[in-house]
């Protein structure tokens, strides 16, 4: 199995065990309960999550220049057609914000294994956090971007 696909199929397994579900609506004000983990966007389906970086196999978190740590929390976003479930690129931007509204910087970057495209950030955290993730995204030629908002409280300890 190759680094990008026990990549994808650990993440969604952590989606899975988290009582995941689709979200009601992408733009809704309020974040999206901690189970969602994609949103309808029109044409386009948005899948994400965010897990500490130490349940990452180690040989995947270096293949992808990743810092394990229970201190450091990993987004991921992919953005699929919906009418045939193909990746396709977008322009991710991701501002991040505790409950207590300290802005947290995620910077995203882009990877490509073969037909599959991820986006992927890292941001620190600490114990019992939680984290809003506003997700804009635009989909290769759209030109309005889709705002999706979640949020996860992270344990450390």
């Amino acid at each position: 199995m190759t680094n990008i696909r026990r990549f994808i199929a650990l993440s969604l397994i952590s989606l899975l065990t988290a009582c995941g579900g689709p979200g009601e609506n992408a733009t809704v004000p309020e974040a999206q309960p901690a189970g969602a983990s994609n949103a309808d966007i029109g044409d386009h389906i948005v899948h994400f999550s965010a897990q500490s970086t130490d349940q990452l196999p180690t040989d995947v978190a270096r293949a992808y220049n990743i810092v394990r740590s229970k201190n450091r929390a990993m987004l991921n976003v992919s953005v699929l057609r919906e009418a045939d479930g193909v990746p396709v690129e977008a322009t991710v931007t991701v501002k991040t914000v505790n409950l207590t509204g300290q802005l947290k910087n995620v910077t995203m970057r882009q990877i490509n294994e073969g037909e599959a495209i991820y986006y992927i950030g890292e941001v620190g955290i600490e114990n019992r956090e939680t984290l809003v993730f506003d997700i804009s995204v635009t989909p290769a030629g759209k030109t309005q971007a889709a705002e999706v908002r979640f949020k996860r409280e992270f344990y450390t300890d």
